[in-house]
Parts: structure tokens; sequence; C-alpha cells
């Protein structure tokens, strides 16, 4: 059989990455480190090489038949998966086409960003940002390209499921930003041998590269600088994507100065629940997409409390209720979004009633508020919040990082938010303050319209 040579020469970083046979791979990477590169020639190798896919199923089953072993060996689909359809297509189609190239018998279809190999096998481009169109074929291995920017349910409800049939393997991949999820899952995967985790910064590439690589990240570092003096990027950028800064400020982020002041001044740490005071509950229900729970105290001072955090997907009104349940706390009021009075077709009831039937009885709900009015209603509010930085850290995370979306044409942040994972918590805590705030948000309406007839009446006087 001939030897093929791809034209591959793979980072330092990458060796070991290649040589795993751990089913999952948690990769934290600077900016240019070739993460893409090596995901497309690892599903390649994986796609090509029978010996090498056949080695990494007896590590996970060791003791499987062998005829188990060659069924899972046969017509194996692997999936690069990026944020974005058009992403995949600008930023990996021709790489991939590159690598794919010197293998004889190789297919191109250009349609479906699909290489078929003539074994049969086969490497796809997919983009994240229609979750329910990745439903289908099982999958022999997957990545996940800037996996902070996809949507944080795909693995979990979708992709995991078209893994398990084939023992795929899975790589997450990404430069983070703050403490996004791919940083979360970075943190959990770190001590666990059945992982394997990586987190390298530029320093630690440009001690272990050498040649080309080098010159071109020395290059590529020194052209940011230059815009960071120039003002076109700011060091928080320049830090969050060439060393990995957790805690640079997130660009676009609505409530940047809010949540940097909440740290500042302290009021982010341990907030013990009062006990004569009831703890109330802020909603954000999911349909499709995650229910979010904020857990609060009020003071008569006008301090308030955040004392917890809940956030799943997928579940029904009886699993929420067995939170609150579990909780064990003294409740005061349960506030529902303000479509949760709309009724369901299917069933002619609303949402509030269906809670009301199990015994979880919510607040009318408070009148719509434009999103641009509730996120300053949130960021007045922010000022007298205090947090539990353990119980509430989901929720913390998704404040810093709930962020404008960026027109790409225009080169410029929109007032309109990013739907990712961060909104959950976000439009529920955009709840939370709305009902605060909007008292004083009508009476400022009442007054201006009050002082507007008068000003009406004045000059019909004159």
């Amino acid at each position: 059989m001939p030897v093929i040579t791809i034209p591959y020469r793979p980072r330092t970083w990458a060796k070991p990455a290649h040589a795993t046979f751990k089913r999952w791979l948690a990769l934290v990477l600077h900016r240019r480190a070739g993460k893409t590169t090596f995901e497309l020639n690892h599903h390649q190798r994986a796609a090509c090489d029978d010996v090498w896919e056949r080695k990494r199923l007896r590590y996970l089953l060791p003791a499987a038949p062998a005829d188990q072993i060659e069924t899972l060996l046969a017509k194996r689909i692997y999936w690069h998966v990026m944020p974005s359809y058009k992403q995949a297509k600008l930023v990996a189609w021709e790489m991939l086409k590159d690598i794919a190239r010197p293998i004889p018998g190789h297919h191109f279809n250009e349609s479906e960003l699909l290489v078929v190999y003539p074994n049969g096998n086969r490497v796809q481009l997919i983009g994240g940002d229609n979750p329910d169109s990745l439903r289908g074929p099982g999958l022999s291995g997957l990545s996940l390209d800037e996996f902070s920017q996809i949507p944080r349910n795909v693995f979990g409800e979708i992709l995991s499921k078209a893994l398990a049939d084939h023992i795929g393997y899975c790589i997450w991949s990404g430069t983070i930003k703050g403490h996004d999820q791919l940083y979360e899952l970075h943190r959990a995967a770190k001590n666990d041998p059945d992982w394997f985790a990586l987190w390298q910064d530029v320093d630690v590439s440009l001690a272990q590269e050498e040649g080309a690589t080098i010159t071109a990240l020395h290059r590529a570092m020194e052209d940011d600088r230059k815009l960071v003096i120039t003002g076109a990027m700011t060091q928080d950028e320049y830090d969050q994507e060439w060393y990995l800064s957790a805690d640079a400020a997130i660009q676009g982020a609505f409530y940047r100065k809010e949540m940097a002041a909440a740290k500042a001044q302290g009021r982010i740490t341990r907030v013990p629940i009062e006990p004569a005071l009831p703890v109330d509950t802020d909603w954000d229900l999911g349909m499709d997409d995650s229910t979010a729970i904020i857990f609060s105290q009020s003071l008569r001072s006008g301090e308030i409390r955040i004392v917890d955090y809940y956030e799943a997907s997928g579940e029904g009104f009886p699993h929420y209720i067995g939170v609150l349940r579990d909780r064990g706390y003294v409740y005061g009021k349960h506030y529902p979004p303000h479509d949760i009075a709309v009724r369901e077709l299917g069933t002619g009831k609303s949402r509030k009633e269906t809670a009301a039937t199990l015994g979880l009885r919510f607040e009318d709900p408070k009148p719509a508020l434009g999103v641009s009015d509730g996120i300053d209603a949130a960021r007045l509010m922010l000022s007298r919040c205090w947090f539990d930085e353990t119980k509430s850290a989901p929720l913390l995370e998704a404040l810093r990082n709930y962020r404008k979306s960026f027109n790409t044409r225009l080169v410029e942040f929109t007032g309109t938010p990013v739907h990712n994972w961060a909104s959950h918590g976000a439009d529920a805590f955009r709840g939370l303050a709305v009902r605060y705030e909007l008292p004083k948000i009508q009476r400022a309406i009442d007054r201006s319209s009050y002082a507007s007839s008068g000003m009406a009446g004045a000059f019909q006087g004159i």
C-alpha cells in the first residue's frame, strides 16, 4: 500500500494532542496557535488511517470483541463545527481542501463543504448557528472550534448523542473571552484523567516553536501592539487574545463598568441568607432554550442581595419546582417574564396556569419594556446589588459576557444583544431590574407628560 505524505508539520503543543487516545480534549490556546489546522488534520488522519482509529477504539473499549471494533470502523463521519456556516466556509474550507489534495481518489462537495475519501469516510464543515440542523448522522469525531461562540446547548442536547453510538471523540477549542463556557470547561477538565486538557498562551509557544512559526507570531504580535498604540485595539483585547487573560473586559459588554464597580467595591462576596427576609425569584423561561432563576432578597434601604442562581435546559416545571423545594428557602413572590400569560395553541393554557396547577404561583407579569430600556434599568439597579460569589457565579459570568452584536459591514457594535449562553441569566436579571425600576420609569413618564401638557396650555394662552 503506498505511503501518502501530507505536508503538515504539527506545532509542538499539537503533537501530544494528536497522540492521545482520550475521548475528550479541551484546548485553550492563544490567537494564531494553529487550532483549526490541528483539528482538520486530526480528523483526516482518523478518517483515513484505520490502524490509528482501531487503536483508539481498543484503548476506549479494551474488552470489546473484534467484530464490534470493526463495525465501528465502517462509514466514519467527522464534523468540524464553527460558530457559523459562513465562518466555516471562509476560514476552513480552503484549508481542508489543501489538506485533502495529496490523497488520491478524494472527492470535494462544494455545496456541502464535504470531503469524501477513497474509503468512503468523510470530513465535513458545519455551522453552529442553526442547532436543530445538527441532528442527524452518527459521528466518529467532532471538533467545536471557537467553542465560546457556539450555543452552549449544541453539544449536550444534540451532538453528544451523535457521538454515542460510534464512541466518537470531541475536541473543544478556542481563545477564551472572560470566564466563558470554554474557560469553565477547561477548569473542569484539567484534573480529570479522562480528558486531555491544554492551556497555552503565546509565551509558551514562543519558547517551544522555531523557524517560520516564531517569525509569524512575532509579526502578528507586533502588528497588534501598533493597533493598541493607535487605539484600534485595547490592551484588554491584546491580553485576552495573546495571553488568555480571563479578567480582560469583554468588548461590547453592556454591563462592563457596572460589573467592574461591583468587584472593586467588594459587592461580589459571600452573601448569607437573611432569615427575617423572604427570598423572591425572577425567571427567564425557555421553551427550547435554558430557563434561568435568580434568587434575591430586598432590604428596606434599597439594597438587593442576589443570594442564589439556577439554570437548566430541557426541563419542565416539575423539575424547577423540585429545585425550589430542595433549596429550602422561605419564599416571598415568584416573578415571571412578561410573556408567561400567552396561551399555548396545543393546550389552550398559559404557562402561568400550567405552573399554578403544579403549585407554583407566579405574580401577574409586569408590562413589557423594550430591551434597551430594560438594559438601562439593569444598569441603574446594579449599583445596589450584592452578589454571592459562589452561588451566583454563573449569573455573574452571564452579566459580564452579555454583549452587543457586532456589525461586520459597518465595523461597529449595534444596540442588539447577542443571543448566546449569557442571554438567559442576563434576561432574568433584566426582568428583576424592570420590576424594581418600572414604577420609577412610569412616574418619570407621567411627570414628563404632565409637564408637556402644561407647556402646551401655556402656548395656547399666548
